[in-house]
């Protein structure tokens, strides 16, 4: 398993990329950069096994979900004030939440399989479930201010599309027809996302107070001390973690090399698919990383963070989208989410171009 500053011209193999998580379990987490050192001296060749290195791995994982959930529990009484903190509290549980879950699918020959699946699509409910109210939140905030940015005076109506004359007359027309629109199409899009969020914040109370969630916590508590693992000898050697991890890379270098040129059609919406399955393999391949070389790699945490913002940029097109095809909107709102919309497929571009630009190995970013 290579590390992410290496340079390499191994063609990536074809191994169809599977299916994990959902579309909104999903915040950025920037993780710590690896101390000094070789990546071997963490983990010696013969001490990569799941005894010495995934289940202590799980382990940790498990009391860092019981230990957020504690707080979450501490700061969601009635009588607690501090929002954020249940906030941060539960960000931290599905941080450990993705990283088991993920762990779990890679390496999934070294474990217990039905116990493995099982829980793996049990904390991938839980993170889901968890994720949307602060979807919402973070889609309402980043499209009132995209809209409050527009219809200001510094609108740049056609993106340099156009002569300086035809521009500068252009611009006047649109930020007036825009300014008109810009304060219904905000209003219309807190009314429609927070109800949303109201919705998703009373599933998420629902999830955590339900018998299902306190089966899940339970499981995670045994976790905690009792990593299930394949019976007999099977998995307990270094092969046993050493190519799971390298499938994962694997299956990413070819999501990456098949991903669309940088020169294809901007507003090809088809083509947003295959970005978030890069990004969801990108996630598993650090996990991968952190288990097998013992350290996060920075680098892949800033590939990860652009394919988030590329995530909320679709999502946020989206709803501007879906909020123009309100019936019956007055004609200067529906103007004003067009113009959104497309502001975010411009932030869509930036984001797959900040990939290319971070992305750490010497592999063609196009399809052979």
């Amino acid at each position: 398993m290579r590390r992410p500053d290496q340079q390499t011209t191994t063609r990536p193999t074809t191994d169809p990329a599977p299916g994990i998580g959902t579309g909104a379990d999903a915040d950025a987490t920037v993780d710590a950069p690896p101390g000094k050192g070789e990546d071997q001296d963490r983990h010696p060749a013969g001490d990569l096994t799941t005894e010495a290195v995934l289940a202590p791995y799980l382990r940790g994982q498990a009391a860092d979900f019981l230990r957020s959930l504690r707080l979450h529990h501490e700061h969601s009484a009635p009588a607690d004030a501090g929002g954020h903190d249940a906030a941060a509290a539960t960000r931290a549980l599905r941080r450990a939440a993705r990283r088991i879950s993920g762990s779990l699918h890679t390496f999934r020959a070294a474990l217990d399989p039905h116990w493995a699946d099982q829980l793996r699509a049990e904390l991938a409910w839980l993170s889901g479930v968890l994720a949307r109210e602060h979807a919402y939140a973070g889609r309402l905030t980043r499209l009132v201010e995209a809209l409050h940015q527009l219809s200001g005076p510094a609108l740049p109506a056609a993106r340099g599309a156009r002569a300086a004359g035809e521009a500068s007359a252009s611009d006047a027309q649109g930020r007036a027809a825009l300014g008109v629109g810009a304060a219904r199409a905000g209003a219309l899009l807190e009314r429609r996302l927070t109800l949303a969020r109201t919705r998703s914040h009373s599933a998420a109370l629902q999830a955590l107070g339900s018998s299902r969630f306190h089966a899940v916590a339970d499981a995670v508590a045994l976790l905690a001390s009792d990593v299930p693992l394949a019976p007999g000898t099977t998995g307990r050697t270094p092969e046993a973690l050493l190519e799971p991890a390298e499938r994962a890379e694997q299956r990413l270098l070819a999501a990456v090399a098949a991903l669309p040129p940088a020169d294809s059609e901007p507003y090809n919406e088809a083509q947003d698919a295959a970005w978030h399955q890069a990004r969801l393999l990108l996630r598993l391949h650090r996990y991968a990383h952190e288990v097998v070389l013992g350290a996060a790699a920075p680098a892949l945490a800033s590939c990860g963070y652009s394919l988030d913002l590329h995530r909320d940029a679709v999502e946020a097109a989206a709803a501007a989208a879906a909020a123009a095809r309100t019936p019956r909107i007055a004609p200067a709102t529906a103007y004003a989410l067009g113009v959104l919309h497309a502001d975010q497929r411009h932030e869509v571009e930036a984001a797959r171009a900040v990939f290319r630009e971070t992305w750490p190995y010497a592999t063609a970013l196009t399809a052979p």
